[in-house]
């Protein structure tokens, strides 16, 4: 038995929070492009009078930097846009696109970096760095400190990866930064110079944020696994209600940062009537909205025997027989009818396992048990904790 509504909009309060997050996003990536564009400017005039290849890079690197901020807030108004008849869950999940296109241009921007420091490396060329050019590096270090926590703590706030990749960049930036600040000074003191060896090791590291970028956003879209804390205090909170004695096979479907719906399932007293499973149902939902924003749109019912030791006998027995294998997760969902002669439960079972062959084993050995009886067994995802 499945009850629960069917949400097809989203409520006025959600649109609210929705609109918000988008004003916020717009607002500190704004910000970036306006930092990110200042410094290529200042860093790429020192690259071009000092000669230095690293310094240059670096320009560059704050160039695709500040030109993902700007793909970070055309995604984010196309997400922010209203559900429609086409879209009924929304557009959420073109952020996750937006957030591999940045990957994608982090990666582009690494490739080239590489080339150019592998060229100069084998075309040498002295650099000349003034006075202005230390103090300018130097700043820009410090401000791509100040710009990536920023980003990032308010990426975290607000539930966008596009930002948080963007501060991460940002601290990156930072400590290549000085990478090249390091390079210039030895140059300057010991003469030896290093800025293409220097530009080779800032290339890498940004090849790998951009990997890094585009894994993260492609498990999004694919659909990871539920956060193990959010997963087992949506459980808890389940847990709560008075009715529920139980609760199981939690699935949550991302539509979007901080857009989430999912279902579950609950054991309750195989004596409770249908307006006492209604206001329980209701009650859940508000309770996992208000606590944990999130939408549960269908909510399944285990039936279990009530006030019946024979039942809870064989619960015990049946159980301890499934569990024995490695391959059993989770037990759960048991139901004995004894006029029909009929049980059924679930068991969660490990990636590891053949499904079918673990569920014949199973059946297999509760028939043993009790020969007489019919055994339907459900193979459950694990799915989340």
């Amino acid at each position: 038995l499945v009850t629960g509504v069917q949400t097809c909009a989203l409520p006025i309060c959600i649109q609210k929070n929705i609109y918000d997050r988008e004003k916020i996003i717009i607002r500190t990536s704004a910000v970036g492009i306006i930092a990110n564009i200042l410094l290529a400017a200042f860093k790429a005039v020192i690259g071009v009078f000092s000669n230095s290849i690293a310094v240059i890079l670096d320009a560059v690197n704050n160039l695709s930097d500040a030109l993902s901020s700007v793909i970070t807030i055309v995604g984010t108004k196309l997400a922010a846009k209203a559900p429609d008849k086409k879209h009924p869950l929304g557009y959420g999940r073109i952020e996750y696109l937006t957030a591999m296109i940045v990957g994608g241009l982090v990666l582009y921007a690494g490739i080239t970096s590489l080339t150019e420091s592998i060229d100069k490396i084998v075309h040498p060329q002295t650099p000349d760095y003034s006075v202005t050019a230390f103090v300018i590096i130097a700043a820009a270090v410090f401000v791509k400190v100040l710009l990536g926590v920023y980003v990032k703590k308010t990426g975290e706030k607000v539930n966008s990866g596009s930002l948080v990749a963007s501060g991460s960049d940002a601290l990156s930036d930072a400590v290549l930064s000085v990478s090249v600040l390091a390079s210039a000074l030895i140059f300057r003191f010991w003469g030896v110079a290093l800025e293409a060896y220097v530009g080779l090791i800032i290339a890498v590291i940004i090849i790998k944020s951009g990997i890094e970028i585009m894994i993260d956003t492609l498990d999004e879209i694919l659909g990871k696994r539920t956060d193990r804390e959010l997963a087992l205090e949506i459980k808890k909170t389940v847990c709560e209600d008075p009715d529920v004695q139980g609760a199981f096979d939690l699935y949550l479907y991302n539509y979007g940062p901080d857009q989430n719906y999912g279902s579950v399932h609950v054991e309750v007293d195989d004596k409770m009537t249908a307006k006492e499973i209604d206001a329980m149902d209701r009650r859940i939902q508000l309770n996992v909205y208000a606590k944990h924003g999130v939408i549960l749109t269908g909510i399944g019912l285990y039936s279990i025997n009530s006030c019946d030791d024979e039942a809870g006998r064989m619960r015990r027995k049946v159980m301890e027989t499934v569990m024995a294998h490695d391959y059993s997760m989770q037990f759960h969902g048991f139901y004995v009818d004894f006029e029909k002669k009929k049980m059924t439960f679930d068991v969660v079972l490990s990636f590891e396992c053949n499904k079918d062959s673990a569920v014949e084993e199973i059946v297999r050995e509760i028939k043993a048990l009790y020969p007489e009886y019919e055994i339907f067994a459900q193979p459950d995802i694990d799915i989340t904790e």
